[in-house]
């Protein structure tokens, strides 16, 4: 029988969990999800904007090729021509499902689920909502596919259930600076994502009590990096770096997977995992024979590529990462540190006035291993000029194979919702 498929993504988290080590924040439900299966350490998200991000995911294509390369919310869309995996699970014989919260398609139905069900995108209540189906549908559902999106842990963290830690006592990234703001917002931070794991942690209690767990597949992943500066919005590795946990029936493997993996690589996999090809079309390529212990028959990845178009602004980036270096290059003016606007709302943000904010170089590159937060650019220095010639004829090949509208100079036109400038 095919399994389940029970998908939970979160909004703005990265990889600030327990189990990705991040000593300060509470997160038993979802370090243990960790344990049981197989956690990707080395996943990346192959654009940093919401919407982008997650339509990546769903049609396994980079934003530049499936058309979505702006936020929903600020008027862009997929098309409606555009095939998803929900398409391709509808065409398989899964039952689809959603609830909570997605970001890919203004209008729900357009996405196409047999099951589409609208309503709060709190975690707490998205949870009860998929309780709900797994003690009363689901039995009469399988094989079925449940996409779950959590509005958690999208700023600002002010929710009365959210309980905020003790700002002493939480980690500060190396990346931020330390100080009271900063301490306060990761705290209140801290209380969004132990909400969002005591919700994931229903779930799976729902799955045991029902036996549901046994043939069901869970996925848990997020958008993008968390909404900190040098975070979201930005193909540093705090805006790219993103949580992947799968536990699936009939995987052997367990514990980290160090293999390079985009999000694009999601879909493919889920297709592999229920033995349904994944259509030409899909540019991810399948993790499941790492899961399923037929390493012979997974082709590894030597690089993974991300892509910056709109968030609040026009912002053309891209960039190239193997496990040893980043390569980014910026197609137009823009800052050091992007702010979209949900940020310069946060405390977090305060010392980072933007006028005050220096613009960004137009190539960058960084040693991650002597470098990890991608402080000194070393594309100007001699001895690493063939390196940059290198990852600069990567990142061309990549976008010349994949039609990149970069090239041609045809960005796509902005809906009028969309904001003109935000920094």
């Amino acid at each position: 029988m095919r399994p389940n498929i029970l998908y939970i993504i979160a909004h703005d988290l990265g990889r600030h969990l327990r189990c990705y080590g991040q000593r300060s924040v509470e997160t038993p439900a979802l370090d243990r999800l960790a344990a049981q299966g197989v956690i990707f350490t080395n996943h990346f998200a192959a654009s940093t904007p919401c919407s982008p991000s997650r339509g990546c995911i769903m049609t396994g294509r980079y934003a530049h090729t499936n058309g979505l390369v702006g936020l929903v919310n600020h008027g862009w869309d997929m098309p409606a021509e555009e095939r998803t995996i929900v398409d391709e699970l509808n065409d398989a014989g899964i039952h689809t499902v959603q609830l909570g919260f997605q970001h890919e398609r203004r209008d729900y139905d357009a996405y196409r689920y047999a099951d589409c069900r609208r309503g709060s995108h709190f975690a707490d209540e998205v949870a009860a909502r998929v309780c709900d189906f797994l003690r009363t549908e689901a039995g009469d559902r399988q094989p079925f596919y449940l996409n779950a999106g959590t509005w958690e842990v999208h700023l600002p963290f002010d929710r009365e259930v959210y309980q905020p830690a003790d700002p002493a006592t939480v980690d500060v990234p190396p990346f931020l600076p330390d100080n009271p703001d900063v301490r306060t917002e990761l705290a209140r931070f801290h209380g969004s994502i132990k909400h969002l794991d005591d919700a994931v942690g229903e779930i799976l209690r729902t799955l045991d009590e029902t036996g549901l767990a046994q043939n069901t597949a869970v996925i848990f992943t997020t958008d993008h990096g968390m909404a900190f500066p040098r975070a979201k919005s930005t193909l540093f590795d705090p805006g790219i770096g993103t949580a992947l946990i799968i536990r699936a029936p009939g995987a052997v493997l367990r514990g980290p997977c160090e293999a390079l993996v985009s999000n694009i690589d999601l879909a493919p996999t889920l297709l592999d995992m229920i033995d349904q090809g994944a259509p030409g079309t899909m540019q991810g390529r399948s993790v499941w024979p790492l899961l399923a212990g037929r390493d012979e028959a997974y082709l590894p990845r030597t690089e993974v590529f991300s892509e910056k178009n709109y968030h609040n602004r026009y912002d053309p980036t891209r960039s190239v990462r193997t496990e040893r270096y980043k390569y980014i290059r910026t197609f137009g003016p823009a800052p050091a540190i992007p702010l979209p606007r949900d940020m310069r709302r946060s405390i977090a943000a305060n010392h980072l006035a933007p006028g005050a904010v220096p613009r960004r170089a137009s190539e960058e590159l960084y040693n991650l291993v002597d470098d990890p937060h991608e402080r000194r650019n070393l594309v100007r220095t001699l001895n690493h000029t063939e390196l940059v010639a290198d990852l600069r004829a990567r990142l061309d090949r990549w976008m010349r194979d994949t039609a990149d509208f970069l090239l041609t100079g045809d960005a796509p036109t902005p809906p009028p919702t969309q904001p003109l400038d935000d920094e």
